[in-house]
Parts: structure tokens; C-alpha cells; sequence
């Protein structure tokens, strides 16, 4: 059965040249979920994810990760679990090639040279990145390298994988194929963290969503309600998925719709919200 992956309890965190980021957060995910926390800048949205893998450590309260206390375990063994996917990728690569940069984390698991090859060719061809292989990856496009980022931490087959910002430079192909690497995972018993600002990327993913303001979370729910709250949403200075807003000009009030063809229907059907 599933259980509890992630416990946040009571968290705070104040860094040492400001205030509190984290006030008093409490949060749990369950294995296999998909879990999207939005919220606007300095909301401490990136600041909760690094305690997920003791980049950061808590000033007041606790984090668990699959019962681990993250103050009694280093980075090195928490990232082992949970792979951390940073909003910019020049903070993440910095081997001489592409290869190298997913072998990287391979090695730092163990696994010997044969199964590490192995891993970075499926790597490779699944994420469109053969014609990379030998290339500096900080010579890569902005998107290239975001990509390059989620492959790298994809192929350790962490059982939690956390997304910081992913649709970053990528277009709309690229997009569609994250949103099928997101399920995929899922579907597979991982657990995945989606932060980010794009709420429109959140219409093509069925999730649980949490809503961060000044380091309090606001509110939690399935994305069908949460995204349709035109009162949080504002208070987090986010804007309705475009879906969302022509339903709301459509209906006279937002109303969750899956697609295009499913606000048709519901238009047909006397839907008025």
C-alpha cells in the first residue's frame, strides 16, 4: 500500500542574512503522488524543496523522507532518493560533455561501467540528445540544457524526482513530452514535485496542488478546484490557466474544463457555471 513519502512538520527556515522564507509549514505526499506547488516569487517554493534532499536544513521543525530524518542524513545519501532538477540549469551541469554529465550521477551510484553505458544510451535516445553526446553542455541553448538536467537526474531512477520550474525554454513538443514523462513516472510508483508558474502546464497533468505565499501555504486541494480559485490565485499574484479564463468569460464564473472539446460540450449542455 502506499504510504507517506514525504513529511514536512512545522517547518521553519530563515536564512541567515534575512527573515523567515518558511513559516510553520506542514505538508505530506504520499508515494506515487504528483504534487504541483505554486506560488509566486519569494513565496518559498524553492527554498521547501531543497530540504527535501539537505541542501537545506530546517531552523524549527522537521522533514522526513521515506521515514529519514533529513538532519541525520547528507545530501549525498538523500539524493540517492529524491533528484532535485534546479529551475536553472547552469547551477546543475558542469561536466565537459554531455555523456559525461549523465554519467556522472551513474557513477556516484556504484553502478560499473557497462550498466552505466547502458543507461546513458537509453538516456540518450529518450531524451533526443545522441546528437549531443560528445558537445560542452554549456554550449547547448537554454532549453537544451534544461532538458539536459531532467535526463541527468531521470537516469539515477531516483524514487522521487522534483521538477524546479521545467517547462523553462522548452516548446510546445517538448512540453507535451514532459507532460508524458510526468505520467509515465507516475505510473511507474514514483513520486513527483512539479514547482512551478505555469499553470497552463497543469491543465494536461492530474495533480494535487499547494499554494505557498510568504512561506504559509494558502491552500491545498486537486488542481480542478484550486485552479478555478480566482481569490487564491490572485493573492499568490497568479493568473487563471487561459483555459480556465475563457471558461470564466464563456460561463460567467470559472469553471474547470479538460480541453477545448470539453468546454464545448459543456456549453452545448447548458453549463452556465
Amino acid at each position: 500500500m502506499p504510504g507517506k513519502v514525504i513529511q514536512v512538520i512545522n517547518l521553519h527556515f530563515k536564512y541567515s542574512f534575512g527573515g523567515e522564507v518558511i513559516k510553520g509549514l506542514n505538508l505530506e505526499v504520499e508515494e506515487g503522488e504528483i504534487l504541483a506547488i505554486i506560488g509566486s516569487n519569494g513565496a518559498g517554493k524553492t527554498t521547501l524543496i531543497k530540504h527535501l534532499n539537505g541542501l537545506l536544513k530546517p531552523t524549527k521543525g522537521k522533514v522526513f523522507i521515506y521515514g529519514k530524518d533529513t538532519e541525520k542524513h547528507s545530501v549525498a545519501e538523500l539524493s540517492k532518493i529524491v533528484g532535485l532538477v534546479f529551475q536553472n540549469p547552469d547551477h546543475q551541469i558542469f561536466a565537459e560533455t554531455v555523456e559525461k554529465e549523465i554519467n556522472f550521477g551513474l557513477e556516484n551510484l556504484g553502478l560499473d561501467e557497462r550498466a552505466r553505458n547502458e543507461v546513458v544510451d537509453r538516456i540518450l535516445k529518450e531524451f533526443e540528445l545522441e546528437v549531443y553526446r560528445t558537445t560542452s553542455p554549456h554550449s547547448l541553448s537554454g532549453g537544451e540544457k534544461k532538458k539536459l538536467t531532467i535526463a541527468s537526474v531521470v537516469a539515477m531512477d531516483p524514487k522521487i524526482l522534483v521538477l524546479d520550474e521545467p517547462t523553462i525554454g522548452q516548446d510546445y513538443l517538448q512540453r507535451l513530452k514532459l507532460v508524458d514523462l510526468i505520467k509515465r513516472l507516475k505510473n511507474e510508483g514514483k513520486t513527483v514535485l512539479i514547482v512551478t508558474h505555469d499553470l497552463d502546464f497543469l491543465m494536461d497533468i492530474p495533480c494535487r496542488v499547494v499554494v505557498l505565499h510568504n512561506g504559509i501555504k494558502i491552500a491545498e486541494g486537486n488542481r480542478e478546484d484550486i485552479l478555478c480559485q480566482e481569490e487564491i490565485l490572485n493573492k499568490a499574484s497568479l493568473l487563471f490557466p487561459q483555459l480556465i479564463e475563457i471558461s470564466t468569460k464563456v460561463f460567467g464564473r470559472p469553471v474547470w474544463v479538460n480541453n477545448v472539446e470539453d468546454l464545448g460540450r459543456k456549453f452545448i449542455n447548458g453549463v452556465r457555471g
